[in-house]
């Protein structure tokens, strides 16, 4: 079986690699990643059928990296690693076939892959979104193969009956996602201008008003304007004022 090695500390992935190579079975090493981006795009190109991914990593963490990776055709059967273990609710919500706390023992790690044997792709769900595992990119198919856009880039999101459109500074892609979760989620970041956009707050620059008094949204590098509907004006008119 093919494995990818995802962990940003390189004494690790040698453990893990070592341990690997002791252990009866046709188990194949195909690569190693560093960080959260690195580990989609090996997935995406090697097509392991086992991720040993590390949860605490710089940037995208694990359990981001498994919530991208649900979203693919033929996701691999997950393994968390960590010397943490907060995150085990999480990593058991996402259907992980194991979670294993450093170090690692060999025995553990055979169970493990036994275990991985026997299930099928497809069987990982989204990990359960809280409020301490925010995304830092969002998602999108295209083709068969998972883009990846930063938050920091995404200007709106505006529904488009069964579909979100996202505006953001490489182009426009549609997700299928509910707009309602994804103001919980980005709260911080996004706010609601009308029933079907949010906005990205940092990229706001003022509020227009036409000669039959409704108000539109003007955003940094965005030449379309947004309605405002006048529920959502004033927290608008607030934001601005803030800012000075």
């Amino acid at each position: 079986m093919k494995v990818l090695v995802v962990d940003d500390e390189a004494l690790a992935r040698d453990r893990l690699i070592s341990m690997l190579s002791e252990m009866e079975g046709d188990y194949d090493v195909v690569g190693e990643a560093t960080n959260g981006m690195q580990a989609i795009e090996q997935v995406l190109a090697l097509k392991p059928e086992i991720l040993l991914l590390d949860i605490h990593m710089p940037g995208m963490n694990g359990l981001e990296v498994a919530m991208h990776l649900a979203k693919h055709e033929t996701p691999p059967a997950i393994i968390f690693t960590t010397a943490y273990d907060e995150h085990a609710l999480a990593a058991f919500e996402a259907q992980a076939i194991a979670y294993l706390l450093k170090p690692i023992q060999k025995e553990q790690l055979t169970t493990s892959l036994q275990k991985a044997r026997q299930l099928k792709h497809g069987q990982l769900k989204d990990i359960q979104e809280t409020s301490e595992n925010k995304r830092t990119h969002i998602s999108v198919k295209l083709r068969g193969d998972l883009q990846l856009i930063p938050v920091a880039d995404v200007q709106y999101f505006r529904a488009d009956q069964k579909y979100i459109e996202m505006h953001h500074s490489a182009g426009i892609s549609l997700i299928e996602e509910s707009l309602k979760k994804l103001e919980e989620e980005f709260s911080e970041k996004f706010m609601r201008v009308h029933r079907n956009a949010l906005i990205a707050i940092d990229a706001v620059i003022g509020v227009e008003r036409d000669s039959l008094g409704r108000s539109s949204v003007v955003l940094i590098g965005c030449e379309e304007r947004l309605d405002v509907s006048r529920r959502h004006v004033t927290a608008l008119r607030r934001l601005l004022k803030s800012r000075g």
